[in-house]
Parts: structure tokens; C-alpha cells; sequence
């Protein structure tokens, strides 16, 4: 039996049906969960009667765009748990969002919302390369943070055996990783930097460890940091995606087959792209914000819920679902500098240009009177040696952002440790002004 069929026989039947068959069965789900959420949740029902229309209303999936869109401030007027659609003797698991612009936004599962997660999960792993022999390493950080748990209870339904490391204890990450040899980590790409960091002061040389893929989420990265981390470990990178008022990580996944955007698991997910200033659906291909709808979550449904994540939908290539595009911003990311509008992954893409500087970054916004300053703090490799000309360099960067991003930064360059560390998702802008 060749790789290929060997795949394709552990693939789900879901993931070799028909678009007709797949299209069917997301109606089907989808008149479900709206009236799931029209009668179980008061955030939907009062939502649904404010735009006058009922789940009735919906015949086909073109339908779906005339229901009102949701975002985090309404899961957050019903905080804590006003918003469930299912009485909490049901609910066995809690997770909220990081609140770190608010009060958190809290997400409850039922049983059978567990197993949909882990089947996802597992499901996703999967599709990255992942099998019942592997042994996987999560630094993902456990707790209300949906990374660790989502991971894990994943790699157990694949049948795999699981390291549940979490975060932090970078030394330690690196001696497990050494003692017991696993061959996929699943963490976020900046604390993967740090890990590769961690290799290299205990004299090891990343190349030669026993991972074989990394799986990584929980923050966007771009092509630069992915052909980066992959040089430094000589293994996989392979992107998956989710946020924690969806259902956690496993929405969509890289195939490690073909590493061309994610797989949306369209079965349990609906997505749409939205103009994000006019919420007008577009089209297949078109960039724009990412709007998903669950289609078999009972606990905590989410209807045409605003991800602010910046992205396009593509035609399936390594399963008959959509793709959709790396996610490299978001549009409550973007930061409007002396009237340019400015992503960090734009200032990443730049960053990861310089030879001399490695991938660790942090952008600090100021304000002096009237005017706004961007600030890009880097540092320089370990190899650069401590003769390198930082002052040269500083302007290379500083030519280039103006240059290609049109915005003026001051760029001050670090030597190794210089800018803050990440155990978990990066804090890549500080805004102070």
C-alpha cells in the first residue's frame, strides 16, 4: 500500500465526500443550530428578534448572510454565562478568553461539544502528519487558555501519546524534548523561537532533535517566520487555527501534504468572508475578515461570529473543503501611524529580511504632542559577533519599512535578550500613546 492510500484510508468519510454531499449536511446542521440558538440562548434570541427574522427564514445557505453578525462585545454583555444555550447540569468544561482588553469572554461545552473538539483536534493533527506512534509534545499553556486542553485531548483521541509539558520551564522543554525524543510540538511559533534559543545555549543543535513537524497556533505568523523556524529545527511547520469563542484550536489545518493555507473542517464550521467596514459577503478569493458559524456546538453556538482575523477563502486542494489563506493580521491589529495603516506582520516580513537580526521583535507605540512614533525594537543574531555595525544595520531596517510600508520608525538594535521573551503568545505591540 503506497503513503498515499495509506492516508486516504484513515481519512474521515466526511473528508472525501462530495461538495454536494458536504453541502447538504451543512444545511441540514446549520437550520439546526440556529434554531438551537434562537430558542436556548438569550444573546441569539434578542439578536434574531431585533433584526426581525426567524431561524424559519433560513432555506438555503446563501440565507445565512441575512442573520445579524455577532462579535466579542455581545458574548461580553452576557457575561458570565448568560449567554448558553444549554442549563449548566450540562455543562462540563469552562474556557474564557485572555480579558486582556475586557472582561473575558467565557465559553462553556457540553459533553458532546468535548467530543466535537477532540474529534477536530485529532482530526487536525492528523492532517499534519500526526499518527498513533507519535509522541507529542504540548507547550501550549493549560487552563482557561483553550491551547493546552484542545491539544490534548486531541492527541489522545488520535490514539497518539501525548507530553503535556504547557508552558514555560524553557530548560525543561528542551531537556523532555532531548530525553524523550518526541517527533511533532505543538506550541506557538515565537515560543518555538525561544525553545530554539534554549537548544542553542545548552551547546545542542536544534537540526539534530527528534521533532519532525511542529504545529503552530495561537498567534498569526507569516511565510518568513515559518521558513525561518523550519531552518532552525529542519522540520515541518504547519499552521493551524481556532479562537476560544468558536470552540478553541481546530477549526481549520494545514495539510502537512500539500502546506498550501488551512483546511476548514466545513462540517462543524461555516465560514464567510466580510467587508469588515460594510459586512458585506464576498466572494470566494476575496480578502477580507473571517465570519464563522458553528454547526454543532450546543453549549456556546456561535452565529456568524466576527473572528477581526484578515483572510480569503480558497477551493479545496488536500480535502474537498475551502482553504483558507494563512491569517498574517487582524483588523483590531492594525495600527494607523501618522495616518498609514501598519500590521505587525508587515514589520515582521521586514525584520526577518535582515540577515543580521533574528526573528524576536517588539513594536512600541509613543506619542509626542500630536504626532504618533513607532519604535522597532530587534536584536542582533549571537552569530552577528559583537563588532557587527548595529548602526547599519538599523538603517537598512529603517529604509526598508519606510520604504515599503511607508511609515517612518526608529529602529533600536538589541543585543542577545534584549527584547522581551514570550512563554506563550508574543505581545507584539506596546502601545503607550
Amino acid at each position: 500500500m503506497t503513503v498515499k492510500r495509506a492516508l486516504e484510508a484513515e481519512l474521515e468519510p466526511i473528508e472525501k465526500a462530495s461538495i454536494d454531499e458536504l453541502r447538504d449536511l451543512q444545511l441540514s446542521r446549520l437550520k439546526w443550530s440556529l434554531d438551537h440558538a434562537y430558542e436556548n440562548s438569550p444573546l441569539y434570541r434578542e439578536k434574531f428578534d431585533l433584526a426581525g427574522i426567524l431561524p424559519d427564514d433560513l432555506k438555503s445557505l446563501d440565507d445565512l448572510a441575512r442573520f445579524p453578525l455577532a462579535n466579542k462585545d455581545d458574548l461580553r454583555q452576557f457575561y458570565p454565562f448568560g449567554a448558553l444555550a444549554a442549563p449548566m447540569t450540562d455543562v462540563v468544561r469552562i474556557h474564557a478568553s485572555s480579558g486582556t482588553t475586557g472582561k473575558p469572554t467565557v465559553v462553556g461545552y457540553t459533553q458532546s461539544d468535548i467530543d466535537v473538539w477532540s474529534t477536530v483536534m485529532a482530526r487536525s493533527i492528523r492532517a499534519a502528519g500526526g499518527r498513533r506512534d507519535d509522541l507529542i509534545h504540548v507547550s501550549y499553556g493549560y487552563g482557561l487558555f483553550t491551547g493546552g486542553l484542545g491539544a490534548h485531548f486531541g492527541v489522545e483521541k488520535l490514539g497518539a501519546t501525548v507530553i503535556p509539558m504547557s508552558g514555560g520551564q524553557t530548560e525543561k522543554q528542551v531537556q523532555l524534548i532531548n530525553d524523550f525524543k518526541p517527533s511533532i510540538i505543538m506550541v506557538t511559533p515565537t515560543y518555538c523561537l525561544n525553545i530554539a534559543d534554549a537548544f542553542e545555549a545548552a551547546g545542542l543543535d536544534p537540526r539534530q532533535s527528534s521533532l519532525k513537524v511542529g504545529i503552530f497556533g495561537a498567534e498569526p505568523w507569516t511565510e518568513s517566520m515559518r521558513e525561518n523556524i523550519e531552518t532552525r529545527f529542519d522540520f515541518d511547520a504547519v499552521d493551524i487555527y481556532g479562537l476560544s469563542e468558536v470552540i478553541g484550536p481546530g477549526v481549520a489545518q494545514e495539510c502537512i501534504e500539500t502546506k498550501d493555507g488551512l483546511t476548514l473542517w466545513e462540517d462543524h464550521f461555516y465560514p464567510e468572508i466580510i467587508d469588515s467596514e460594510t459586512g458585506e459577503v464576498l466572494p470566494d478569493g476575496q480578502a477580507g475578515e473571517l465570519v464563522l458559524t458553528s454547526l454543532t456546538k450546543q453549549a456556546s453556538p456561535v452565529i456568524r461570529y466576527r473572528t477581526r482575523d484578515l483572510t480569503r477563502l480558497l477551493p479545496g486542494t488536500a480535502r474537498p473543503m475551502r482553504r483558507m489563506a494563512k491569517v498574517t493580521g487582524r483588523n483590531d491589529d492594525m495600527m494607523i501611524v501618522r495616518g498609514v495603516n501598519v500590521f505587525p506582520s508587515q514589520i515582521e516580513e521586514k525584520v526577518l529580511a535582515q540577515a543580521l537580526l533574528s526573528p524576536h521583535y517588539q513594536i512600541e507605540l509613543t506619542r509626542a504632542g500630536n504626532l504618533d512614533d513607532l519604535t522597532v525594537h530587534v536584536e542582533l543574531k549571537p552569530t552577528a559577533g559583537s563588532d557587527s555595525p548595529s548602526a547599519d544595520v538599523s538603517a537598512a531596517l529603517a529604509h526598508d519599512i519606510k520604504a515599503h510600508i511607508g511609515v517612518t520608525a526608529e529602529v533600536i538594535v538589541h543585543g542577545e535578550g534584549g527584547v522581551p521573551r514570550s512563554q506563550g503568545k508574543a505581545q507584539r505591540v506596546i502601545d503607550s500613546r
